[in-house]
């Protein structure tokens, strides 16, 4: 394998686990190189529990809300110090939103139909941020209101263009894809991380008896086998909620 910047590295095996915008997938799938953009971004912000009215109770597991075209994942985290008693928290929330597709587009943060990367608050206009706070005071009830109000005034909100990727196949040669590199569902899903721990568990069971060799290959096959049909049903079930949430056509 040669690198960007020209070093030159050899193996028995590759095995791709570069996420989302992975490299490796154009060894595996050169004519379906890149996952594409689903249509929608998530607004995503973090701030303590301590900063919200001490009446705001959170809830013990994620809250999904809906309001107008738009969804909400709220949900309570340890503290920076680790801790999980009431108060000491921290207040996480996750908004769907499938109407600023043009600021992703104009910031480069999508380019044609690719995901190239996530809005920072510095790529964020004013405008949008209040208009994120108007929406925000409409939409969404306590908590979860306070503390995405929290976030946009001390800008510390991102933008997450969404992507997706349905495979057509994890293997070619002695090259093997994992977690994202292989597949990406949309967050709905909650399933990404738990389909890359059973991804390496079973890669890992296709080369433990050697990757010397003619073998190679073959058990590298063996693991595409065990594990492409279940993440192109995973990807795709995520999809159905994509074009729901965007109005495509399916």
């Amino acid at each position: 394998m040669i690198t960007s910047d020209q070093q030159t590295f050899r193996g028995d095996v590759v095995i791709g686990a570069d996420g989302h915008g992975s490299v490796v997938r154009v060894g595996v799938a050169p004519d379906k190189p890149d996952a594409t953009f689903a249509g929608y971004l998530i607004w995503l912000g973090l701030t303590d529990e301590s900063s919200l009215a001490p009446s705001r109770r959170l809830p013990r597991d994620v809250a999904i809300l809906s309001g107008g075209e738009d969804y909400l994942l709220g949900y309570p985290l340890p503290g920076p110090d680790g801790s999980v008693a009431p108060g000491s928290r921290q207040v996480g929330w996750a908004w769907y939103d499938a109407s600023h597709n043009d600021l992703l587009r104009e910031t480069g943060s999508v380019v044609g139909n690719v995901v190239r990367r996530s809005l920072t608050s510095a790529d964020i206009p004013e405008a949008t941020f209040r208009e994120l706070a108007d929406k925000a005071e409409n939409l969404w009830p306590s908590p979860w209101r306070e503390a995405i109000l929290d976030c946009i005034e001390r800008r510390t909100v991102i933008g997450t263009p969404i992507a997706e990727y349905v495979p057509d196949k994890l293997v070619n040669g002695r090259l093997a894809l994992v977690g994202d590199a292989a597949h990406v569902p949309t967050p709905m899903t909650g399933s990404g991380f738990s389909a890359s721990l059973y991804d390496a568990e079973a890669v890992a069971e296709a080369i433990r008896v050697g990757v010397r060799g003619s073998t190679v290959a073959q058990a590298l096959t063996g693991y595409e086998g065990k594990r492409l049909g279940n993440v192109r049903v995973m990807v795709q079930s995520g999809q159905q909620f994509s074009r729901s949430f965007t109005g495509q056509a399916p």
